[in-house]
């Protein structure tokens, strides 16, 4: 809880440093261009993969299986949306980080760990 506290101070505090930075490099204009541009880039991305996942899921429960790492997939794809569609540079690396697959691969066990965590402190129940 106490990191929690920590990130909601520190991000925004990075965020708005980040801003301050670009704007005086490439100045106010194209750093507002490229802030719209990566929140469209993003929701258009995280549309269409999460549209992917959602019909793999959908296969997986078709034929039996437990869709375990799509249903992983598609919560880095969401969480790679929304942090691209919140303006920031910060937050835009992080969610293209989590929307592209071969990164996405390496951040997965993570999420995974969390879970598995989340699950075993009865924060919620998987039912199988």
């Amino acid at each position: 809880m106490k990191y929690v506290l920590l990130l909601l101070i520190l991000f925004p505090a990075v965020e708005i440093s980040l801003f301050l930075l670009s704007s005086k490099m490439i100045g106010i204009l194209p750093t507002m261009l490229l802030i719209v541009l990566t929140s469209a880039l993003g929701a258009y991305f995280a549309r269409r993969q999460g549209i992917e996942a959602f019909q793999k899921v959908q296969r997986d429960l078709q034929y039996g299986n437990m869709p375990g790492t799509t249903i992983i997939d598609g919560f880095c794809i969401l969480a790679g949306g929304l942090l691209l569609l919140i303006p920031g540079f910060l937050s835009d690396v992080i969610g293209a980080l989590l929307l592209i697959p071969i990164t996405r691969k390496r951040v997965k066990p993570l999420f995974e760990r969390w879970f598995r965590n989340m699950s075993n402190r009865k924060r919620f129940t998987i039912i199988r």
